[in-house]
């Protein structure tokens, strides 16, 4: 079998903040056996998709004649012989990520079964999901949570949907509802740690006891101000504490580790076991939140997962793209033993996010199934590719 052609797509998505893009970059691996696969880069929000799709479109340059079931051969070309994929970063490895994942999708097609038969077969037979992100409701339409009275109607949405565990960020809308308008740097105000205070207190009033709630903080904080919010958080009984500080420096999180007990997670912004390897070797982390779509893929996200429980540390993959990231991440968490929780973001409930694709993977009372199909379980819909910006790779394969 070889790869004779990629299909880069930039699929028109539905962002939970109005007014904002929401891009999502994926690709079509296509095989001179008429079996194809799906990736995604997983860099659908913020800025960065033109330049992934660009990558993508480069990256498949690369693999064209390669044999798609020889992943490691193919995962170790686009990061060694690109040049570039050594020194790595987000859209490097974003492009790599979508490449791979598509690859393993043709495996499991080729074979005849989920991809996570072939990496190892189920450690887990269901997975345990969270409502992320409830300062924008949940539910199929999303909104600014404000006041304290909007935060415990959120979070009783979630409740009501299933869910026993939440993730709220109380400091992204502001206390006139403006998104992302104050400074969380150097010291925070005493009007924003009480608001903050309030919402997760909120939170946890709603929930009761039995609730368990994830602060994200996005890194948006620094170690000074991330630390004064744990100080007046710890007593609500936090699960863990999310980029509480940027996320590229291991001695920060091994300061605020040390000041506080609430056990510190990241890593969406972590790319590769050799971005990875600080905070194991310190162990600054308690939870690693690889994304699949741009940490390099279902290869090496399955290594760093490996490396993180050597350590004693738990994984709760990243999920925050569209519903081919939730696909590829569901197989993965499948067969790993130091899987965490599941990661459903308020975006997968969104019409403009499900439409995108042909099944719509869903938890029913706060567990998923793992999908049965063959490969990966997800493909873009017909409608999807037809609207989509396109590009489709051909030719002779560079660097052979």
């Amino acid at each position: 079998m070889k790869i004779t052609s990629v299909d880069v797509l930039k699929c028109k998505g539905q962002c939970c903040v109005d007014g904002d893009d929401f891009y999502t970059i994926c690709v079509r691996v296509n095989t001179d056996e008429g079996i194809c696969g799906y990736g995604e880069a997983g860099v659908s929000y913020g800025v960065g998709a033109d330049a992934a799709f660009g990558m993508c479109r480069d990256m498949a340059e690369v693999v064209l004649g390669m044999d798609p079931m020889d992943n490691e051969a193919i995962w170790d070309k686009l990061h060694r012989k690109t040049f570039w994929g050594m020194g790595g970063g987000t859209i490097v490895f974003a492009g790599i990520s979508a490449i791979d994942i598509a690859v393993w999708d043709i495996k499991g097609k080729a074979f005849g079964v989920p991809v996570y038969k072939l990496l190892g077969g189920r450690t887990n037979s269901r997975l345990r999901a969270y409502a992320s992100q409830i300062q924008f409701d949940w539910g199929p339409v999303s909104r600014a949570m404000v006041t304290c009275q909007d935060y415990r109607e959120a979070t009783r949405h979630a409740i009501d949907d299933g869910y026993d565990c939440v993730k709220v960020d109380p400091l992204l809308w502001d206390d006139m509802g403006r998104f992302q308008a104050w400074n969380t740097r150097g010291i925070l105000s005493n009007e924003q740690i009480r608001i903050a205070e309030e919402r997760v207190a909120a939170v946890r009033a709603e929930g009761g006891e039995d609730l368990d709630i994830i602060i994200e903080l996005h890194s948006y904080t620094d170690t000074n101000t991330s630390l004064q919010l744990a100080s007046v958080l710890e007593k609500y009984r936090i699960y863990y504490y999310e980029e509480p500080t940027q996320p590229l420096n291991s001695t920060l999180f091994r300061t605020i580790a040390a000041k506080t007990r609430l056990p510190l997670a990241s890593g969406e912004r972590i790319y590769s076991r050799w971005g990875y390897r600080p905070f194991f070797e310190d162990r600054s982390l308690s939870i690693i939140q690889p994304d699949i779509c741009n940490t390099g893929g279902i290869t090496e996200t399955k290594k760093i997962i490996d490396m993180a429980h050597v350590y004693d540390i738990g994984v709760q993959l990243h999920i925050c793209g569209g519903p081919i990231s939730t696909a590829a991440s569901l197989q993965v968490e499948a067969v790993i033993p130091n899987f965490i929780i599941h990661e459903q973001h308020q975006g997968a409930l969104l019409p403009g996010n499900i439409s995108m694709c042909k099944y719509n993977y869903q938890p029913v009372n706060g567990y998923f199934e793992i999908p049965e199909l063959p490969g990966i379980g997800q493909e873009l819909t017909d409608e999807t590719i037809a609207n989509a910006q396109k590009i489709t790779v051909r030719g002779k394969a560079r660097f052979d």
